[in-house]
């Protein structure tokens, strides 16, 4: 895929991209308006949304959240002193701990997501289009 993009396809993915950020300066503010981190908040929802053949290990969280190990350890021994999450070992290997969140964890994370459903309500059109512009760009391309 050699060349340029066109000024309109830069246009459109500038866009898309401050759809993006929008939607995630959103997320960052209401968080903290809620008294939790955005890190954190974004740990409890990863592990309140693991599918549910995943075990929340220390590990899984990390990968999902882009960061290392060592980080996700932190967040988790930050919110296991709120009480927003509690370890557990693997009934099956014991070795293997599992994180979850507890009922102070979930009320905090329902809070959150609720107000994130109403947001995307509100802006998940406009991020839509701006998607859907960057994708039929990009099928013009492949089709030249």
């Amino acid at each position: 895929m050699d060349g340029d993009l066109t000024p309109e396809q830069y246009r459109d993915l500038a866009e898309f991209r401050r759809q993006i950020r929008q939607f995630l300066y959103f997320s960052e503010i209401t968080a903290k308006q809620q008294g939790i981190e955005p890190q954190r908040h974004q740990l409890l929802l990863t592990v309140h949304g693991l599918p549910p053949h995943v075990k929340p290990t220390i590990g899984e969280l990390a990968a999902r959240m882009f960061i290392q190990p060592h980080s996700a350890v932190e967040l988790v021994n930050r919110l296991e002193q709120t009480g927003a999450v509690a370890r557990s070992t693997n009934p099956q290997d014991r070795r293997e701990v599992w994180v979850r969140l507890t009922a102070s964890g979930r009320a905090a994370l329902r809070k959150l997501a609720l107000a994130h459903r109403d947001e995307l309500e509100r802006s998940g059109p406009e991020l839509a289009k701006a998607l859907n512009a960057v994708l039929r760009q990009s099928k013009k391309v492949a089709a030249q």
